[in-house]
């Protein structure tokens, strides 16, 4: 069974729901519009209306100009090309990779430096880099997994913009089977923010769609910890 956080015929699931309840995270002096998610174990904030529908438009043809590449991860002893683009940007030394591979460093374009103050004034929180996954098409996807590299160090905060098709994004718990899986529908121009332990305890996953949409890009910041210069 799966929790759809924002459906009306949702569950009541008390460790799932949205909260605006006080609380001493630094995220709570965020928009009235953002959501507070606590989950077992890991906490989300999802602001919906972080960028204005037209700043989203502009930014998804913007970006689509990015360095894409198909990269090959390993998997059970073998390279397996994976179903979307992806490109790394960050500051020197920000290198980072996963699978098996280590990913190109871009230099920071103008539009991704703008972006970043932006959640700097959002959330206090200054990130280093940026990982840009384009999901071209409902049948481009990225399986189960969690931001819990060492170079993202512990309890990362992972900033999550979207542009474009929404997105259906999906979580389990990596151990308590009996919590059901949470679903969030990521529209163009939201932010998602996971916090705390969310990538010690949960997975995360954009699932394929038999749906006919168009592309949506994906703009993880995150900080690396271990720069080498």
């Amino acid at each position: 069974m799966q929790i759809d956080l924002f459906s009306d015929n949702s569950p009541n699931y008390p460790s799932g729901s949205p909260s605006k309840s006080p609380s001493e995270s630094p995220f709570d002096s965020l928009s009235d519009s953002c959501q507070k998610i606590e989950l077992t174990d890991g906490e989300l904030v999802y602001c919906p209306d972080w960028l204005s529908a037209s700043e989203s438009t502009d930014l998804y043809r913007v970006f689509s100009r990015l360095a894409w590449q198909q990269s090959q991860i390993r998997m059970m002893g073998q390279y397996v090309t994976i179903p979307r683009l992806n490109a790394w940007y960050g500051d020197l030394g920000a290198n980072y990779g996963y699978s098996g591979v280590r990913l190109p460093l871009n230099t920071w374009t103008s539009e991704l430096r703008v972006l970043r103050e932006q959640l700097l004034s959002t959330t206090g929180c200054r990130f280093n880099s940026v990982l840009a996954n384009w999901y071209r098409s409902g049948q481009d996807s990225v399986s189960w997994h969690s931001d819990d590299e060492p170079e993202l160090g512990e309890n990362p905060v992972i900033a999550s913009v979207s542009l474009g098709e929404t997105r259906r994004f999906q979580l389990r718990h990596k151990t308590k089977r009996e919590i059901e899986t949470v679903a969030l529908d990521l529209a163009s121009g939201s932010l998602l923010l996971m916090l705390g332990k969310t990538q010690t305890h949960w997975q995360h996953q954009i699932p394929k769609t038999k749906r006919i949409i168009g592309g949506r890009i994906n703009l993880t910041f995150r900080n690396i910890v271990n720069n080498e210069k």
